[in-house]
């Protein structure tokens, strides 16, 4: 007796996949940033180093030292950069945008951005440590010219410096470059002061921003940058794309001739899984790279593997003279242990080329990590569920929609 509900869920089911699939995909996927081997743009390696003899290069600095370089490109007018620190003594930043330029963006970055304030004798009287929090901006002299102003934390030590050096010069350096050399006319209270200069609305704005991002707390060494064209990253892309094409109608093709009707469950349970993927992708706000893409290939791939087995296990049961209920839960049953312990293993290596892997590396294994854990939702319960549906529905009796010939059933 066909029993009609579970059929029915089973169109229910795939149709709220197909419709959900239709109508978001463009939009997930318009979503995802790509990398700047996909989109275009640069890379820098720099090698940390201590600015004093004592100092040690750690995690700590490390993190410390990219959050002010993060902050340095944000100045830029960078939007997303990518900040990642290697161990024992590297960051590397990554800019996905073929409008940012590259030179600006070295210089600004590499800058170290200590100021002080020194006497006639050059003896330091204040530093940019002194600031108050956000303490940089920009205001205007009696001419309306731009002029960068500050606010010091400590009012008083402000009062007592300028008291005590009344009619005396105090240059302003950035960087030991001296940018103006005022002469105290009166003693400064409310601890505000500012630099003039041939500054002009954007150069104030950006010393200003340079201020109050703080001086990085170790030296930064160029050692590397790697330039990559935005029409060499669009047809890396569109040549990834059509690979990706080809190869899943191939899969597609094959799993159908193959297996039949589970083979049909398992396109559909490819497609959701690719979907669900890229939502995954979307929600982890995650940067695409041809390595990440190489990751999501192999998962696909071990995606496949899943049904394959699950099914073969199937037909060895139908061939061994099994109905094909029975069949159908045994080999599901059998096969599942070995499609754990295959995607439990790789895993492993992921978590293993995460922890001693480079960040291209790393990107490799967080996609590959995601990939495989989606897999199991989709690709193995969820192409279980649907197969369950259409079994449990008494529609499906013949082995021949299974891939197995009456001639071979009896011969295991």
């Amino acid at each position: 007796m066909i029993k009609w509900g579970r059929f029915l869920l089973f169109l229910v089911v795939v149709g709220m996949l197909a419709t959900l699939i239709t109508t978001t995909t463009q939009q997930v996927a318009g979503n995802i940033r790509l990398g700047l081997d996909l989109q275009g743009g640069f890379e820098i390696l720099y090698v940390v180093e201590p600015l004093e003899p004592n100092q040690q290069v750690d995690m700590e600095l490390l993190k410390a030292t990219a959050g002010m370089v993060e902050k340095r490109v944000n100045i830029g007018g960078v939007t997303e950069p990518v900040i990642e620190t290697e161990l024992p003594n590297r960051i590397r930043v990554k800019i996905a945008s073929e409008k940012a330029n590259q030179d600006e963006l070295r210089e600004l970055i590499g800058k170290p951005a200590v100021l002080e304030f020194r006497d006639e004798n050059g003896n330091v009287l204040l530093r940019g440590s002194d600031l108050a929090s956000g303490g940089a901006g920009v205001g205007y002299d009696d001419l309306k010219r731009p002029v960068v102003t500050l606010k010091i934390s400590d009012p008083k030590k402000l009062e007592d410096i300028t008291r005590a050096n009344l009619g005396k010069p105090m240059a302003i350096y950035l960087d030991d470059n001296m940018l103006t050399n005022p002469v105290i006319q009166n003693v400064i209270t409310g601890g505000n002061a500012q630099i003039s200069g041939n500054f002009t609305q954007e150069s104030a704005q950006e010393l200003a921003d340079i201020l109050n991002s703080g001086a990085l707390p170790a030296k930064l060494i160029e050692k590397q940058v790697t330039s990559v064209g935005a029409s060499l990253g669009t047809l890396a892309l569109q040549k990834t794309i059509y690979a990706g094409y080809v190869g899943a109608a191939l899969i597609i093709v094959f799993m159908l001739v193959v297996y039949r009707l589970p083979g049909l469950i398992a396109n559909i349970t490819l497609v959701a899984f690719t979907y669900f993927c890229l939502v995954v992708l979307d929600w982890m706000d995650a940067t695409l790279t041809l390595p990440g893409i190489a990751g999501f290939i192999l998962s696909v791939g071990m995606a496949v593997d899943a049904n394959i087995i699950t099914y073969e296990r199937i037909q060895e049961e139908i061939r061994s003279g099994k109905t094909i209920l029975s069949a159908f839960r045994a080999g599901e049953r059998r096969s599942l242990i070995t499609i754990i312990d295959a995607h439990v293993t790789t895993l492993i290596a992921t978590a293993v080329l995460f922890y001693f892997g480079t960040s291209s590396i790393q990107g490799f294994a967080i996609v590959l990590a995601m990939t495989l854990i989606v897999s199991v939702i989709t690709n193995v319960f969820g192409s279980r569920f649907l197969l369950w549906l259409l079994v449990r529905s008494n529609m499906i009796k013949k082995p021949f929609w299974f891939g197995v010939k009456e001639s071979e059933i009896g011969e295991l």
